[in-house]
């Protein structure tokens, strides 16, 4: 599941989309929908092409979304909704669960079948959109048809490939890092606070963990959010064009950080920081009772604390806050050959900007991109965990930075070697410069 789904439907620290897809096979796939997509297009497939509805003028959307069951009916509901309001447009509805779900767009897109409109994350953005699956939406955001003018403005720029706009921002999530509050109230200690730097984190962790017996932190260096805040903030970034924006040099000094870290005993041992890395959102550290404070998304927030009988504050990653960004939990993207792309965008334009359709979906895919509806949503709301990730983030929001540039292709091999090469070095079986040096070395060869 990704990092923006709501609880209802079930999260990780890093939510997957299920059974990871082996990358060749999944490009293997891809190339051939490279070589479909053109043959499919026919022509120009400028937005606006409506020309091919039946003869009554009706229209049929083929949607595709993956999703646990309070997803899919909010969503069945928001889309029934438009038709509603637009008698004319019907859907054909695929949804399934994160399991195989970019295995399966993959194999349609192949298959000369892709869906008009289909979700995306930003895991996969960047290679659909390389091989011109996803359709330009830029010029419907020019001249009004998508209508982003209530978004922030890094939300809807997160979804820029390429100068090309390929998809919508259907929500939007950022990190957060989750410390226990009732655990530091207890044994009157100060809360972590939004600007601290790395070094007075690890300082407060340390306190907290001389003065409880529980490491302040969990060990976030195997954690590519907190890697990329870091990198931002050191004025170097996850990717630059289509290399990686960072050198062996940048990661050794982010291992070695977190060797001190350990040494000092602010973090717990590598056992159990591997269980942090391995384990979904329900087991994280700051709800197990094995650390202080978990490295997560903020609207993880809820089913964090079904998790726990704690109280749970959540804060800014240290540092500049700037460095965060305001980011699309996942996106809609129109497929480039659809014979009825002008009916899609305003599909989308419907999902984010329509107020009874945002109040229908809710936080399911993460905080409501429309800034004006997200304060509706958030009014309607009742759960005391949801309001706090809302108000939280609607705080941080005043900080945001540019977004960086959309993940590469490679960007999940990326973050798997990232927590191979910081595993070596939490067990202390590499030095800092040597994990370093494999994670630079394989997540070269990954974007290459």
């Amino acid at each position: 599941m990704h990092p923006a789904t709501s609880p209802t439907t079930g999260a990780s620290a890093e939510p997957p989309h299920g059974t990871p897809v082996p990358r060749r096979r999944l490009l293997r796939r891809l190339v051939a929908a490279a070589v479909a997509v053109p043959l499919l297009l026919g022509g120009a497939v400028a937005c606006g092409s409506d020309d091919e509805a039946g003869s009554d003028g009706k229209v049929e959307l083929s949607i595709f979304w993956w999703g646990g069951d309070a997803r899919n009916q909010l969503t069945e509901q928001a889309l029934a909704l438009y038709t509603q309001k637009n008698p004319n447009v019907t859907f054909k509805k695929t949804w399934q669960a994160n399991q195989g779900y970019f295995d399966k767009l993959a194999t349609l897109t192949a298959g000369g079948s892709p869906p008009d409109i289909f979700q995306i994350d930003d895991n996969y953005l960047a290679e659909y959109a390389a091989r011109n699956t996803t359709l330009d939406l830029t010029e419907a955001k020019d001249n009004g048809k998508l209508d982003v003018s209530k978004f922030p403005e890094s939300l809807w720029q997160y979804g820029v490939v390429d100068g090309k706009l390929a998809g919508l921002a259907a929500g939007e999530n950022t990190q957060g890092l989750v410390y226990n509050k009732t655990l530091l109230t207890k044994n009157s200690l100060p809360e972590p606070t939004t600007g601290q730097s790395w070094e007075e984190h690890i300082a407060w962790a340390q306190q907290v963990a001389e003065k409880t017996k529980v490491p302040g932190t969990m060990d976030p260096s195997a954690d590519y959010k907190a890697f990329w805040v870091w990198l931002r903030q050191q004025g170097k970034d996850l990717y630059k064009g289509n290399q990686l924006g960072f050198t062996a040099e940048d990661v050794t000094k982010w291992f070695e950080l977190w060797k001190g870290a350990r040494d000092r005993g602010a973090t717990p041992t590598a056992d159990v920081i591997h269980e942090g890395n391995a384990t979904d959102i329900t087991k994280q550290l700051v709800v197990t009772g094995k650390a202080g404070t978990s490295w997560v998304w903020v609207n993880q927030m809820p089913e964090l604390k079904k998790n726990t009988n704690d109280e749970l504050g959540v804060v800014a990653y240290p540092g500049d806050p700037s460095a965060q960004w305001a980011r699309a939990s996942m996106y809609w993207s129109v497929f480039r050959g659809s014979k009825h792309s002008d009916t899609a965008v305003d599909v989308l334009n419907f999902l984010v900007n329509d107020p009874e359709a945002v109040k229908i979906l809710g936080t399911d895919r993460g905080l409501p991109s429309n800034l004006d509806l997200r304060k509706a949503v958030g009014d309607q709301i009742t759960d005391p965990a949801m309001k706090q990730s809302i108000e939280v983030e609607t705080a941080l929001a005043e900080s945001f930075g540019a977004s960086p540039q959309v993940p590469i292709k490679g960007h999940s091999k990326v973050r798997a070697e990232l927590i191979k090469a910081a595993e070596e070095a939490q067990y202390g079986r590499l030095t800092p410069a040597k994990a370093a040096e494999q994670f630079v070395t394989a997540a070269t060869a990954a974007v290459a």
